[in-house]
């Protein structure tokens, strides 16, 4: 009889067959190949880290030109377990030329950078990322491309801030300005008009509730900040106004950075990608970078991959079925998927209304990818979903403490 372990419940099964405890830490190095990808590696630097993958039992996949030089540079794909890499530092370290120090410096903070537990608020209110947590969107616009999001009545705007509460969203998101395909943005005092109102009613009425504004503009996240808000959530990861840096700086504040490409006004005529992911983290590292150099703490960085955000349909699947991936980056992710035109497109042409189903579908690999936030209409039903998979998943950590 031959059985296949899951890996989560690899040390369980070592406990089982007998073996002794303190060798469970050795096993578990070895039990999983992990395939990273170095990008622009200088080919003398690729031999040789090829060479020494494969002298290490491990491998990595070059150009194919690799080898007689005729390419001045390739992307590697390596292939191995913890252990491979832990052998492959030592001896990068020890090799001072072809940027080499440079790459094993890149490898060894993958593996020791950890993303963070928690973030705080300028208000002192906290986010734990120990389960995917639910950010409860509310739009008080008329146009947002969900009609049942539309709330444009402070009477509105708490009994919804209410009703989510109570089904378990752990962040309100309060937007003034559709962001769908196609919409023209309304000018800055009205979306001032719109989100400060609002924001403050529910700051009054719920004093302990982790608050969201969904603006790319300076001036209405300042405001929104100084009303009570605890985060930005910019869609345009800084590229329409600048400045919107300076006011998270300043507040040290949270912020969730998006991926975007294009404007809502015209980023799904023809959108194109040779490599989704790949720009999406590339995009990523730059603005991460540019953000802290402006002063916003890194450690307080969401990012968001921006589902229908100048995509494709193949390319909203892609992130999707990819999100792991993303992970490489260390930061805490945010997906917003509810009800898009993708889920739409994937069931045969179903309306906003009719794709909760599809919304809760994506809900669940997220959870089984371990996104720290997604963005949803849906409290009740998506809570749900997570409270499920999370009883699912702590079963699996609990085995792994029972084997300890």
């Amino acid at each position: 009889m031959i059985m296949e372990i899951t890996l989560k419940y690899l040390r369980k099964e070592m406990n089982r067959v007998g073996v002794h405890p303190s060798s469970f830490p050795i096993f578990e190095k070895k039990e999983r190949i992990i395939p990273l990808k170095l990008f622009d590696i200088p080919f003398p630097a690729a031999n040789i880290i090829k060479q020494e993958m494969l002298s290490l039992g491990g491998d990595a996949a070059v150009h194919k030109n690799v080898i007689d030089g005729k390419v001045e540079k390739s992307d590697i794909i390596l292939l191995g377990t913890k252990k491979h890499y832990e052998f492959l530092i030592d001896k990068l370290n020890k090799m001072p030329f072809f940027g080499l120090l440079e790459t094993k410096k890149e490898i060894e903070e993958f593996f020791n950078k950890k993303r963070v537990d928690i973030i705080l608020s300028p208000w002192g209110r906290k986010i734990y990322f120990n389960d995917t947590l639910i950010m409860g969107i509310i739009n008080v616009t008329p146009d947002s491309f969900y009609a049942d999001s539309r709330k444009e009545t402070i009477e509105e705007v708490l009994s919804v801030a209410n009703k989510m509460i109570e089904e378990g969203a752990d962040i309100l998101d309060i937007g003034g300005l559709s962001t769908r395909p196609g919409s023209d943005a309304v000018d800055e005092e009205e979306e001032i008009r719109r989100v400060i109102p609002a924001l403050k009613a529910i700051r009054e009425n719920f004093p302990r509730v982790f608050i969201s504004v969904d603006t790319y503009r300076a001036q209405v996240a300042q405001k929104a900040l100084e009303s009570g808000a605890d985060m930005v959530n910019d869609i345009s990861g800084f590229s329409f106004d600048d400045k919107i840096l300076n006011v998270v700086a300043e507040a040290k504040a949270p912020y969730v950075l998006m991926h975007i490409k294009g404007t809502p006004k015209d980023m799904q005529k023809n959108p194109y990608y040779e490599d989704v992911i790949n720009e999406i983290i590339g995009y990523f590292y730059e603005k991460i970078q540019i953000a802290a150099e402006k002063g916003v703490d890194p450690e307080k960085i969401i990012l968001d991959p921006g589902i229908g955000f100048g995509k494709r349909y193949e390319d909203n699947l892609e992130i999707i079925s990819r999100v792991k991936e993303l992970k490489s980056l260390k930061k805490p992710l945010l997906i917003g998927h509810s009800r898009k035109s993708f889920i739409g497109k994937a069931l045969d042409g179903a309306t906003p209304e009719e794709r909760l189903e599809g919304t809760l579908a994506v809900t669940a690999m997220c959870v089984l990818n371990d996104v720290e936030i997604i963005r949803v209409h849906d409290v009740r039903e998506n809570k749900r979903v997570v409270k499920m998979l999370e009883a699912v998943k702590w079963q699996m950590y609990s085995s792994l403490s029972e084997a300890t």
